[in-house]
């Protein structure tokens, strides 16, 4: 089965998925976040879409690995998601962490290196974070 990877901000999610094999990690897409009922529902239904059986949640911690104000942000997030995965039958799906410490500023420097446009990066920077935070944990646990 295949994993997601999210990388939850304030304005939106950056969404991955793997390969059914769990090698690899591509990104989907970006969700614009409208409301954490309503976030939490899209992602549901991308975990159903995907056949997903684990949920890979970048945490946002400071450099020196505390809790900043985001990381309580997106801890309420995934309360939320598991609260709803559970009270819709999907209590066998997984929800796991993944340090996310510096993927935006790798993920920066991947579309840089791409040669994408300042103004195109903004439109796919989340997408390509999740894909960092997705591939780090498939490569930590193949």
């Amino acid at each position: 089965m295949r994993k997601i990877g999210l990388d939850v901000g304030d304005k939106t999610i950056g969404i991955a998925v793997s390969d059914p094999l769990g090698i690899t990690a591509q990104g989907i897409t970006t969700i614009e976040r409208v409301g954490i009922r309503k976030d939490t529902t899209k992602v549901l239904e991308m975990i159903d879409e995907h056949d997903c059986d684990t949920v890979v949640v970048g945490l946002p911690l400071s450099m020196s690995g505390s809790d900043s104000e985001q990381t309580k942000k997106v801890r309420d997030f995934v309360t939320m998601l598991t609260n709803k995965l559970v009270s819709t039958g999907h209590k066998d799906v997984k929800v796991v962490w993944q340090d996310e410490r510096l993927t935006t500023v790798q993920a920066e420097r991947i579309l840089i290196e791409g040669d994408v446009r300042r103004r195109d990066r903004k439109k796919v920077i989340d997408k390509q974070a999740a894909v960092l935070i997705l591939q780090t944990y498939l490569d930590s646990h193949s």
